[in-house]
């Protein structure tokens, strides 16, 4: 799940890629349209006054992981559609130009949608922002784009969504790297934070292989459902653990360290803890 930044009147308002749309966090949209000190409070007060509000929260209001200076929490967020709803329910002069600003938010996805690599560019200023090396930000969206190659095949073969592919992911991952995604992390020094945003270049390389391998295999073994991708997954991880191994020996060096991409960026100690 992306999270990213957008600024409506110098004030950041956080918003999470999900379900194919963006979703925005209510704490932020209300602080900007009110002068509350406290959009917690604020919100609460809102949805006592509105009883038809309140009793669709739940509905168009999900609870999202979303990336904060402590890592990721889960937050109410809201997409295009609620957050009209919500700005319905506050008295703002503010309100007009935030509804103008989401739908700008809107046009600019279709325009996404339709050229792709609108898309991907916007990701790439992302990992700038945080201070990643280019070349580094080149290999994480080559990586992505083999990640989604993978998640597609996966869809078309009745593979869940969800558990199944966590499952499944992690069988590459071990396979691949000789250790598991947690333990992965915790060699990283890390806890929610996404792992491939930490890996180093070599790490994600052999990620990359792991995933395209499966991908392949999956394909010309036909495999449907869980347990025979599973296997597929297994023996794609192997093939990237096979060259890890390799090169490991003719270099004396492990690819699987503490080391993590974002804190030897140029740019990492401008960021705050």
């Amino acid at each position: 799940m992306n999270t990213s930044l957008s600024i409506f009147q110098e004030k950041a308002i956080r918003k999470v890629w999900h379900k194919e749309e963006w979703w925005f966090v209510v704490e932020d949209v209300v602080a900007v349209l009110t002068d509350s000190a406290d959009s917690k409070q604020y919100i609460k007060r809102v949805r006592l006054r509105d009883a038809e509000l309140d009793k669709g929260w739940v509905q168009f209001v999900p609870t999202l992981d979303v990336e904060t200076k402590g890592g990721k929490q889960k937050m109410n967020c809201a997409n295009t559609e609620g957050s009209f709803r919500i700005i319905q329910s506050i008295p703002s002069p503010k309100a007009e130009p935030f509804k103008l600003w989401l739908a700008k938010v809107g046009y600019d996805r279709v325009k996404e949608i339709e050229n792709p690599e609108l898309g991907m560019e916007r990701t790439r200023e992302l990992y700038q922002m945080k201070g990643y090396l280019a070349d580094w930000i080149e290999i994480r969206m080559r990586g992505k784009e083999i990640r989604d190659s993978l998640t597609d095949e996966w869809k078309k073969r009745q593979v869940k969504e969800g558990r199944e592919y966590q499952i499944l992911t992690a069988e590459i991952a071990k396979a691949t790297f000789g250790v598991t995604p947690s333990r992965h992390k915790t060699l990283k020094k890390i806890k929610r934070e996404n792992l491939r945003d930490h890996m180093t270049s070599l790490e994600l390389i052999f990620s990359m292989l792991g995933e395209a391998s499966t991908t392949e295999i999956a394909r010309e073994k036909d495999a449907q459902g869980f347990a025979q991708n599973r296997s597929a997954a297994q023996k794609g991880g192997k093939i990237a653990g096979d060259a890890r191994r390799k090169l490991e020996l003719e270099t004396e060096k492990k690819v699987v360290t503490k080391r993590s991409a974002l804190r030897q960026s140029e740019k990492a100690s401008e960021l705050p803890e």
